[in-house]
């Protein structure tokens, strides 16, 4: 089979391990492979980097499993072309499978240009998505401690959102203050309702 790609490298990515296989194909076809084992923190995937920068290295690829694969490839992006390949396209072969294995498999396999990258989209809209994905996340969150304080005062007979149009108002706020204080008649709690 041809070989498309003289430098690459193949990445098995766990939670806190990462096994690196480099592949150097020279002009004659022999094939000198190193690997070594980096660990999943900040410092090790910037060893990373600059160990496959050391080999030269201008492809690698790794399994897309979990988001284990996410700060390998912020901290590696741009030292080489770097595909993240759906693990259903990585079928190894059958028998006693480890990672170093995995991590030839892989590199064999991009070797030859025979995976496919899955889409990542660039740094920015990565960052803007993770934003939006975190703000959608707060104002679900923030929307059922609203139902639960609705459930828990209904709970008690308390019929705030019937005097007020937002129970987690000022006027609600105060009104509930008050009821924590001890404040139990009607036409005194009444006077926090805005407008009243």
């Amino acid at each position: 089979m041809q070989v498309l790609f003289n430098r690459c490298a193949g990445l098995d990515v766990h939670k806190a391990t990462v096994v690196a296989c480099v592949m150097v194909t020279a002009e004659n076809g022999t094939v000198q492979k190193e690997i070594k084992s980096f660990g999943a923190m900040t410092r090790d995937l910037l060893e990373l980097g600059d160990w496959l920068k050391g080999h030269q290295v201008t492809h690698a690829a790794m399994e897309s499993t979990g988001s284990y694969w996410k700060p390998v490839y912020n901290l590696v992006e741009g030292q080489a072309e770097l595909l993240v390949v759906n693990a259903q396209h990585i079928k190894a072969v059958p028998g006693r499978k480890t990672d170093v294995k995995d991590a030839e498999w892989i590199a064999d396999l991009l070797r030859h240009g025979l995976l496919r990258g899955s889409f990542i989209p660039a740094k920015p809209q990565r960052e803007l998505r993770e934003l939006v994905r975190h703000r959608a996340n707060l104002v679900g969150r923030r929307a059922q401690a609203v139902n639960e304080l609705q459930r828990t005062l209904e709970s008690t007979n308390i019929k705030l959102g019937n005097v007020v149009s937002d129970i987690t108002g000022v006027s609600a706020t105060q009104m509930l203050e008050a009821i924590l204080g001890g404040q139990t008649d009607e036409v005194a709690l009444a006077k926090w309702r805005a407008g009243a």
